[in-house]
Parts: structure tokens; C-alpha cells; sequence
């Protein structure tokens, strides 16, 4: 993104730092909110996975090197920070991760916060049933709209890999569906 570059460059000067975060926050807030979203369903859990992004995104923002895409560090500290909420939520309450999804789909409302659309609702239910890492990969790609070589920098794992877990997503999705 163009933005990113001249957000960049204002972070690195203490000068404009905090204006330029504030910038960050507005640029890519409202889609980050839409990853950990899909991630951890819950719309309280969501802000508060979203402020502990920015809060570490904050921290290290001098860890930051410009060896990738701003918004691709963003991504990947999202998805870590909604992974490790998961996987601390789900030791606490003794389900495993993909059960702590459905139960907190169930209980959010999400059906009806999708204006009533049966078709983003029974694909959400489709998700919740996959495995986290499919689900994850499917997400990026088909909502994020992020290229398989952006989500192997976020995920660390490799293009093949991921070409691999998307197009099982898509198969068991499909399968889902048409079991309906």
C-alpha cells in the first residue's frame, strides 16, 4: 500500500511517531478488527486482542525493518496475539480450540449481526469446523484478500503448505454445505 511507506517513515521519526500511529491505528484498525474477528468470534475479545496489537505493535515498532509490507507485520502480530488468546482461553476452559469457536459463535449472535444473510451465516458454521490452521488460511485469503506469498510472511509457513490447507478449506466447506 502506498500508505505504508509514508506511515513508516513518520514512525521512525520520534518527532511524528505518535501522530503517525494514531495514522496506523486509523489505516488498518478496522481491518485488523476484521482478522482477529473471524479468529476469535467474540466482539469483546476482539477488541481486546486488538488492543494488545497495537499495544505490542507499539513496543516494538522498532523491531519493525521494512524487510516486509507494514501491513503483513500487522497481520502477522494480529494472528499471533488471536492464536495465543485461543489457545489460553482454550486451556482455561478445558475445550479445544475449534469447540471454544463454535460455543462462542453460538452464544455471539453473529447470526443476526449479519443483516439475517442465511449464506455469510452457514458459511461461518462452515468454518467453525475446520481445523484452526485451514481456518486461518481460508480466512486470509478468501476475506483478507491477501496473497498466498503475504500469508506465508505472516504465518511463516510456505506457499505449498498454504496452497495446500486453502484448498482443503474450500473442499470441506463445500462438503459442509452441500450436507445441509
Amino acid at each position: 500500500m502506498k500508505d505504508d511507506a509514508f506511515i513508516w517513515a513518520q514512525l521512525s521519526d520520534p518527532a511524528t511517531q505518535e501522530r503517525a500511529f494514531a495514522l496506523l491505528v486509523k489505516t488498518y484498525g478496522k481491518r485488523l478488527y476484521a482478522h482477529i474477528r473471524g479468529i476469535v468470534i467474540s466482539h469483546d475479545d476482539t477488541n481486546d486482542v486488538l488492543q494488545n496489537t497495537f499495544i505490542k505493535v507499539f513496543r516494538h515498532i522498532d523491531s519493525f525493518k521494512g524487510d516486509s509490507k507494514l501491513y503483513t507485520w500487522l497481520y502477522r502480530i494480529a494472528t499471533n496475539e488471536s492464536l495465543t488468546f485461543l489457545e489460553q482461553k482454550s486451556r482455561k476452559s478445558g475445550v479445544s480450540i475449534e469447540q471454544l469457536q463454535v460455543s462462542e459463535f453460538e452464544t455471539s449472535g453473529l447470526d443476526n449481526e449479519m443483516d439475517g444473510e442465511a449464506i455469510a451465516a452457514t458459511l461461518q458454521k462452515a468454518l467453525l469446523q475446520l481445523p484452526a490452521k485451514q481456518q486461518l488460511v481460508f480466512r486470509m485469503k478468501y476475506f483478507d484478500e491477501l496473497t498466498y506469498e503475504e500469508i506465508a510472511e505472516i504465518t511463516g509457513t510456505t506457499v505449498g503448505a498454504l496452497k495446500a490447507s486453502y484448498h482443503h478449506a474450500v473442499r470441506k466447506i463445500e462438503d459442509f454445505i452441500r450436507a445441509l
